[in-house]
């Protein structure tokens, strides 16, 4: 038996306690990993305050989150890592615990904090599987709406260094951090549209919005093409045309992940883990997001 964070109905944040649960034993191929950090993610509040039911049904009790990253402590038949490997991926039950198993370990580079492997796991792949999916290349222009948000941030970083000239969209006390994240950042709110034409006088080669903010329309006028704007926030995306990536999972990239890992090691991608909370404080860690009290991704340390 082991400690995980359940909950056994849907509500607020004081659902979730610290529960004794047996212990996952990996099967062919998987690895079991004992949790050095578990990321927390927007998802897993929607989830949890029963938002997305018609999309992750959940069985109770549920044990929440996906993205961790451990030490390997047993291993399936055919598994591509070894016990005692640094290791960091998507949970394939819930990652709130002091145990999961990985179906896909991704080797986590020496110079890689647990805290930042967890932390780049979701954000970090859908950054680039929309940057992926735009195909943009060295010498375009790429929009970023939400540049200041944990996903916006990657994709600023990603996209800047393969050479691709990024604007910015972000709040006005975002903008000198999203500067250095190297985007021509530009306020957000009335005007944007404006704004944007103003700092990319020879045009926008596509999109990418991860806010959610109403901005498809004015996003698929500066693009002239719906088909080079996308999103992973808003849901009136079908009334504009623009692809919505996420929902399915044959759409992800989990390939990015050893890419992400390596450009951390290299000093190239910063990613900025807020707070950290011991596991048996996950219910604080729901709250203070909610409040909006965490900047930066929230980590739990089992």
């Amino acid at each position: 038996m082991s400690t995980a964070m359940t909950y056994s109905e849907y509500g607020g944040p004081d659902v979730l306690t610290p529960s004794r649960v047996a212990t996952p034993e990996p099967g062919p191929g998987q690895v079991r990993i004992r949790v050095r950090a578990a990321a927390v993610n927007p998802i897993d509040l929607r989830i949890r305050a029963g938002m997305m039911q018609g999309v992750f049904p959940v069985d109770f009790p549920a044990v929440p989150g996906w993205d961790v990253a451990g030490v390997v402590d047993r291993v399936g038949e055919g598994a591509t890592a070894s016990v005692g490997d640094e290791v960091f991926g998507v949970a394939s039950v819930g990652g709130y615990s002091q145990y999961a198993l990985l179906d896909r370990p991704v080797a986590k580079p020496a110079e890689v904090s647990f805290e930042t492997a967890a932390a780049v796991v979701t954000v970090g792949e859908a950054a680039w599987r929309a940057i992926e999916h735009l195909g943009v290349r060295p010498g375009r222009t790429l929009l970023v709406h939400g540049a200041g948000g944990s996903v916006g941030a990657i994709a600023v970083q990603v996209a800047a260094a393969r050479g691709v000239t990024v604007i910015g969209t972000t709040a006005e006390q975002d903008i000198e951090r999203v500067t250095g994240l190297g985007a021509v950042a530009v306020r957000y709110g009335d005007g944007w549209a404006e704004r944007v034409r103003s700092a990319a006088p020879d045009g926008v080669d596509a999109v990418f919005d991860t806010s959610g903010a109403g901005v498809l329309a004015d996003s698929v006028a500066l693009t002239g093409d719906a088909d080079r704007v996308i999103t992973i926030a808003d849901p009136s995306f079908a009334e504009h045309g623009v692809r919505f990536t996420g929902m399915d999972p044959a759409d992800r990239f989990p390939e990015a992940l050893p890419r992400l890992a390596g450009l951390i090691a290299a000093g190239r991608l910063d990613v900025p883990v807020g707070h950290t909370y011991p596991l048996a404080e996950a219910a604080r860690a729901h709250a203070d997001i909610e409040a909006r009290l965490s900047r930066g991704k929230v980590v739990l340390l089992p």
